[in-house]
């Protein structure tokens, strides 16, 4: 059954589950030359290193690529993925809480999350920006109700104050023509 907010829902249930297409995968011994000719032709930001089974051993980013081999002085043709992938990523499971998990990546600062099956092959990388962009209207609904509440509970307040404004703005006029 797929939920009707976001709240409870599951990576699954996501409707870009379906139509994301295939993660770039990697064996660990590929050059990181290949890996990033595939990269750049298909417009991703990262591959996936698996197994022969496609269980997920690692992930390499660009930001892997920049710090771990062009920094470091590394030839692409010569060097394994396995020398710069980000060993045991953080894996979710399809039937895991989409708001658990943007809640870890943005606590642990991490940006592509591997998501697999039940038994452990990847099927669909999401990233912080599939998560932020499907919860932005929550958050901008949740905004505008603690806005309303908080007016609402404070309206003395706002009442008190709008009163001594609209009497600073008259005594303003007043106080100016008469002098």
């Amino acid at each position: 059954m797929v939920a009707t907010d976001t709240y409870g829902m599951t990576l699954k249930d996501r409707p870009e589950f379906k139509s994301k297409p295939k993660p770039l995968c990697f064996p660990p011994d590929a050059s990181v030359s290949e890996a990033v000719a595939q990269m750049t032709e298909k417009n991703f930001g990262s591959v996936v290193v698996v197994d022969s089974d496609q269980k997920v051993v690692g992930i390499a980013t660009e930001r892997d690529v920049m710090k771990k081999l062009v920094h470091a002085g590394k030839d692409a043709a010569t060097t394994k993925l396995s020398e710069i992938m980000t060993r045991d990523p953080r894996l979710a499971r399809e039937a895991d809480d989409v708001v658990d998990w943007l809640r870890i990546m943005s606590n642990e600062r991490f940006r592509r999350l591997p998501v697999v099956d039940e038994a452990g092959r990847i099927q669909v990388i999401f990233t912080q920006g599939d998560f932020v962009s499907y919860t932005w209207p929550d958050l901008i609904y949740q905004a505008k109700e603690l806005a309303k509440a908080s007016v609402g509970r404070n309206y003395p307040v706002w009442l008190i104050g709008g009163g001594i404004m609209l009497y600073s703005i008259l005594m303003i006029i007043v106080v100016s023509s008469i002098g």
